[in-house]
């Protein structure tokens, strides 16, 4: 059977098996890292800045593994590349749990992040081509709900594994273990054979349509803007008395949230353009992390993480899907760029979020901050969806 035949006969399973890896290096190997960091802090006496310079770490190698994935000059295939990754986001993730060393957690936390860019950026390109090539693009939502299925996973894990009484040490093994099974799901769904022939990776200034130009600085200020929140709202329910009964449960509502998020924003664009709706959905971010620390009722703070997950990933994916669209050749270059300063804004929140909490004592500040930048973010793009694409 030929190569075309096979992508055309297992689109689903090729968007299930790209899902259930960005389930594991993303939802797991990057976000697990939420849950389980209340458990950290108080086993081991984490100030928040420390706790946000092991968030930033993680999105210090999310950015440089970005940047290196767009080099033309790695060899193989994609989906070689994918496993590797994969291999390398379950070995950090769950090694993690051997060490009370700040330099060990640093360094396990940026080997995870590279990882988890190339995951990304490769899985995304792989997966994203042969549904078009199998004239299959709605099963996108299906490839990046499944980010929001790893934290569901996640969340479940961790909070099963705490009301049995375990710490927080057997919760990276534990993580670890699961993102090692999703592995071997995805190396079974999406075979090699089925692997087209790469077109060549754009090198020229594809960057010159303003629609690319105004996404790319967006998608930085958007990795800023929702990071402070996905890194610590579980720390901010803990630190709240009347919160507290939300802690079992705040990460898996970001979770429920971001299964159909994908499908949700993407049905909006289709009536209203992509440009349009990625705005939108970072204007309801923005009010969705607000939320988070203007009120202390439980049911506005579940609300906020509802939204949170409900807009996070949908803006990830429709800026990707955006990026692959406005690329004149090869996309990986531009999805790699994306990441990068998408990495560079998430690196930059949580060192900001965690000290500037040390010095006020509260995440108010830094969340409204963040809030502010998303609403930037969404005007940028809003205001050039119709501009008129670059001459080629």
């Amino acid at each position: 059977m030929t190569a075309s035949a096979i992508t055309a006969d297992r689109p689903v399973g090729v968007a299930l098996g790209g899902s259930i890896a960005l389930a594991s290096a993303m939802g797991i190997g990057r976000f697990v890292y939420t849950p389980i960091l209340p458990f950290m802090a108080d086993g081991l006496g984490l100030t928040k800045g420390e706790a946000g310079l092991i968030a930033s770490a993680n999105f210090l190698g999310y950015m440089l593994g970005a940047l290196a994935a767009s080099s033309p000059a790695l060899r193989g295939s994609r989906r070689s590349w994918a496993i590797a990754a994969l291999a390398f986001s379950a070995v950090s993730t769950g090694v993690m749990g051997l060490f009370t060393d700040m330099p060990v957690f640093l360094l396990l936390r940026f080997i995870g992040g590279v990882a988890s860019a190339f995951a990304l950026v490769f899985s995304s390109a792989l997966v994203m081509d042969r549904l078009a090539a199998a004239k299959r693009p709605a099963l996108i939502a299906l490839y990046f709900a499944g980010v929001g299925s790893g934290i569901v996973t996640s969340a479940l894990l961790v909070a099963g594994l705490a009301a049995a009484g375990y710490g927080w040490r057997d919760f990276w093994f534990a993580s670890g273990v699961l993102a090692l099974l999703g592995l071997g799901l995805f190396m079974s769904l999406v075979p090699g054979s089925a692997d087209a022939p790469a077109k060549p990776v754009e090198t020229g200034a594809g960057g010159r349509d303003p629609r690319l130009v105004a996404l790319i600085v967006s998608y930085g200020l958007f990795g800023f803007g929702y990071v402070i929140t996905a890194t610590f709202i579980s720390a901010i329910v803990r630190s709240e008395p009347a919160l507290k009964s939300l802690e079992p449960a705040i990460w898996l509502i970001v979770g429920i949230g971001a299964i159909p998020s994908v499908a949700i924003w993407a049905a909006i664009g289709r009536r209203i353009g992509n440009g349009r709706s990625y705005a939108i959905a970072c204007l309801v971010e923005a009010g969705a992390v607000s939320l988070s620390v203007i009120s202390l009722s439980p049911f506005a703070v579940a609300l906020s993480a509802l939204l949170l997950g409900g807009t996070f990933v949908g803006v990830t994916a429709t800026g990707l899907v955006n990026a692959r669209e406005l690329s004149r050749v090869d996309p990986r270059r531009n999805l790699a760029l994306m990441t990068a300063i998408f990495g560079i804004g998430q690196m930059i929140g949580p060192t900001f979020g965690g000290f500037l909490h040390d010095m006020s004592g509260s995440f108010r500040l830094p969340t409204l901050a963040a809030a502010g930048v998303l609403v930037i973010a969404g005007l940028i793009v809003g205001l050039t969806a119709t501009a008129r694409p670059a001459p080629r």
